[in-house]
């Protein structure tokens, strides 16, 4: 589940819109075994990590939620932010303490509006993010689901 990501900040933006992006950002600390979020709570902010591990996990009814991905520094924590109805669709939580960047989501929306090659840049970075946490889930939730074949039978 904890991989190196080809989709961290520095990977992929450029200095420029990392720069703008960043303009935007006020540092944060979330303790050990913090909630950072629920699904289906309003996504109204988003956060890059800057050290410690942030779990993504997705509810599963009359159990545990299932960890999906553990995210590290560099890596966006959230995409529901920019796709409307703006409500988490997963939970995050911190499994370590974690500092992070934050940032108000309507206010990086509407810089994204007022710019487009800014817009476009952040918008395929948050697509490229979505898509691969999308795999995780699915990936996780077959380990987790999938029937084993009987090695005997």
């Amino acid at each position: 589940m904890s991989t190196p990501s080809p989709i961290r900040i520095a990977a992929v933006l450029s200095t420029e819109h990392r720069g703008r992006l960043m303009s935007q950002a006020h540092e944060v600390n979330f303790p050990e075994n913090a909630r950072i979020f629920d699904e289906g709570n309003r996504a109204e902010s988003f956060w890059i990590v800057r050290s410690g591990t942030v779990t993504l996990e997705v509810p599963v009814a009359g159990r545990r939620p299932a960890a999906v991905e553990n995210l590290g520094p560099g890596e966006l924590v959230g995409w529901s932010w920019l796709f409307p109805p703006y409500v988490w669709q997963l939970g995050a939580e911190a499994m370590t303490p974690v500092r992070a960047y934050e940032f108000d989501a309507a206010a990086v929306r509407m810089l994204m509006d007022a710019d487009p090659a800014f817009g476009s840049a952040i918008g395929h970075w948050v697509g490229r993010v979505l898509a691969m946490r999308l795999q995780q889930t699915r990936t996780r939730l077959m380990d987790l689901y999938a029937p084993r074949l009987n090695a005997a039978g």
